[in-house]
């Protein structure tokens, strides 16, 4: 398990890849990880996260108020992060960006839901796209609710994208590749040759993506016992 420092250092680069990758622009989008105690490490509200420091991240209950009073506040689209929290305890990061090719899908109306290429099925699953709702708003988190169950990765009518995972590398790989895989079926369509890969191909691709989530869930619960007992053995070692 990593510590604070380390998660901070890794929602620094985070942001920092998604503002060189055109993911955001200006103030756009927010990430958070879950931290133990109920907690969480948010990027702040205001502040470009392409160029952010370790110690501009705020920490928030789970209600999403700061809980340090020296620093920023987060975001006010904090509560989809809160909502994927509360509804999935297998997730530990969320990131929202504006993805500029997939939110054009989004403010068309447009789900990227067919299985064009098997590496969008491995990694997102089924994509989702949840209807309007005013950012900063509860609406938002009601347009989500129905899907977050279901969905790593969830495109917002005309808003942007959401994704979620273990850690904080997986939910970033889901924002890339909603934004890779928006290009690939762009050009598709341009095409004008939109063939989807086979329904039974998918079956196998999203069996394959099970058995792979299931053997990293079971890598990190190793590891998460590993570390408990490791905890333990130097609290009896001092003890002794």
């Amino acid at each position: 398990m990593k510590t604070e420092k380390e998660l901070r250092l890794d929602i620094v680069e985070a942001g920092r890849r998604l503002y060189a990758s055109g993911l955001i622009a200006g103030g756009d989008g927010n990430i958070s990880v879950r931290l133990p105690g109920d907690t969480l490490l948010a990027t702040p509200s205001g502040k470009s996260k392409g160029f952010l420091k370790p110690e501009d991240l705020v920490i928030t209950d789970m209600n999403g108020r700061p809980l340090q009073s020296e620093a920023g506040r987060p975001s006010s689209e904090i509560q989809m992060h809160l909502l994927f929290y509360r509804l999935r305890p297998d997730v530990t990061a969320v990131v929202h960006a504006h993805p500029p090719t997939a939110t054009g899908y989004a403010a068309a109306g447009l789900s990227l839901d067919k299985p064009l290429i098997a590496e969008a099925v491995l990694t997102l699953g089924k994509l989702a796209l949840a209807p309007y709702g005013t950012p900063g708003t509860p609406e938002v988190s009601q347009g989500l609710a129905a899907l977050v169950p279901e969905h790593d990765a969830i495109l917002m009518a005309n808003h942007g994208a959401v994704t979620a995972g273990p850690d904080l590398d997986q939910a970033l790989y889901r924002m890339e590749t909603i934004e890779h895989f928006a290009k690939i079926s762009l050009v598709a369509h341009i095409l004008g040759r939109e063939k989807a890969i086979s329904d039974e191909n998918v079956r196998r691709l999203e069996q394959a993506r099970l058995e792979l989530m299931e053997k990293e869930n079971d890598r990190r619960t190793a590891a998460m016992i590993a570390e408990a007992v490791a905890a333990q053995i130097l609290a009896m070692r001092k003890g002794a």
